[in-house]
């Protein structure tokens, strides 16, 4: 049975709209030899139920994370618990929508639920100013980086730590491509795995063409950043600091980026109840310092009051888009993550402050249980003295690309190769611990790597 909407008379009509006499007469730009004469060799199509069944073999292959494998991989994206009444409410049809409502006088509750996550996440980061929502951290740090570009004005150097993520940085080189030479690396202190003053003013050829200096905290190795001295130094230089992170839970038993003067904060926030699909869908979080707004890309959800006094929701400051003014917009991102950012703002309000901060304190505690257990094996050496909340770097003796393959095989996903990051990390593997990693766990893979 075909399923096309369009009768013979529709198509006729069409046809003789454009002044064309046949469908085939579309494509007489491609050659014949590129055309396909016959019909596609598919196979016979399957009933309900036997589709099903095939289905769900095919899903059999997968190997589950917290089920068919114990997983401590991580690297930005952490098996963390989505709460059920988080995945039943994202089906209300009201919500079901990944846009931003260009018409919030009749998408009322969408445009409330934003500007809910907009204040949530304003307090977690530490900032006055949270956006929307963009694609991902990646971008969002990436974008951070134009931004403070642009405020910089003839600044235009973006120095950026060898610590943050290395698809963040790929992603911050691709967005200044265009541009001339404007990219620079900071090397870490390879003793703690931070950034410090010393690497920062090394890097730093002349303070007057920097535009920014972007960190990321907890950073790639896992490592939690002091980064008070380098923020006063660039405040100094009137050099905007940009703060990113893969894990937002960590500002819950940590100073949050905002509160010890960073002018732009940026990453990544699917450890606030969205589960992990295969690396996606993302949210990038996004906040900035209150006269910074301005310039800053993405959607504003705002709340006012009408000339009858009823309370209203509508996206605020919007000549900064490219729907209002297109050549003087903040971005070319004309969009944002709304349906994910609905259900980071549901898992911040089931969980509460002390429900979010329990759950840092378990991915802290049981992380550092982690790390002595592994280090009491001998095969594995903690390679950073940085202090770490929930992801740690270990040497081990054996490549850690021949580790992670022998212990796939046995059900263990021990870490991230970083070997695969940068070729003279090949005896380092990075390790996630999070609150569904049992102890159970974690001595069964250091039974593993045990002689």
């Amino acid at each position: 049975m075909r399923y096309l909407p369009h009768t013979l008379e529709d198509v006729d009509a069409m046809l003789e709209a454009i002044g064309v006499d046949s469908i085939d007469d579309l494509f007489e730009q491609i050659p014949e030899e590129f055309r396909l004469d016959r019909r596609l060799e598919l196979p016979e199509p399957k009933s309900e139920l036997t589709l099903e069944r095939h289905l769900g073999e095919l899903a059999s292959k997968n190997a589950v994370a917290g089920g068919d494998v114990v997983s401590f991989l991580g690297a930005g994206l952490y098996d963390h618990h989505s709460p059920h009444a988080l995945q039943q409410l994202l089906l209300r049809a009201e919500y079901y929508t990944s846009y931003t409502p260009y018409q919030p006088e009749i998408s009322q509750g969408t445009t409330k639920s934003i500007f809910e996550f907009q204040s949530m996440v304003a307090e977690l980061l530490g900032v006055p100013i949270a956006n929307a929502s963009m694609y991902d951290g990646a971008h969002a740090t990436a974008e951070a980086a134009l931004m403070a570009q642009r405020v910089g004005r003839k600044r235009d150097k973006v120095y950026v730590a060898e610590s943050v993520h290395p698809e963040y940085r790929q992603v911050i080189q691709t967005y200044l491509s265009p541009q001339d030479d404007t990219y620079r690396e900071i090397p870490v202190d390879w003793e703690t795995g931070q950034l410090s003053l010393e690497k920062v003013q090394e890097a730093i050829e002349d303070p007057k063409d920097a535009a920014c200096i972007i960190f990321q905290t907890p950073n790639f190795f896992g490592v939690i950043e002091d980064p008070t001295a380098v923020v006063e130094w660039a405040h100094e230089h009137k050099i905007k600091v940009v703060a990113s992170f893969n894990e937002p839970l960590a500002f819950a038993l940590t100073t949050p980026p905002g509160h010890y003067g960073a002018d732009i904060v940026a990453g990544e926030g699917t450890s606030l109840g969205i589960p992990m699909g295969y690396g996606g869908p993302a949210l990038g979080i996004f906040g900035c310092r209150e006269k910074l707004v301005r310039k800053m890309p993405g959607r504003l959800a705002g709340y006012t009051v009408d000339t009858e006094g009823r309370e209203g929701y509508v996206l605020t400051l919007s000549t900064r888009e490219q729907h209002i003014r297109r050549e003087k917009a903040t971005s070319n991102i004309c969009t944002n993550q709304g349906l994910m950012a609905l259900a980071a703002g549901i898992y911040m309000s089931l969980m509460g402050k002390e429900g979010i901060r329990e759950m840092a304190q378990l991915n802290l505690s049981r992380a550092h249980y982690a790390m002595d257990v592994l280090e009491s094996t001998g095969q594995a050496k903690r390679v950073f003295s940085g202090p770490f909340f929930n992801e740690f770097v270990v040497e081990t003796r054996a490549p850690a690309k021949a580790v992670v393959a022998e212990a796939a095989e046995d059900g263990i996903l021990p870490g991230f190769d970083l070997g695969r990051a940068n070729p003279k990390w090949q005896n380092y593997l990075l390790v996630a611990v999070t609150e569904k990693t049992s102890r159970r766990d974690i001595d069964r893979l250091a039974n593993y790597l045990s002689p």
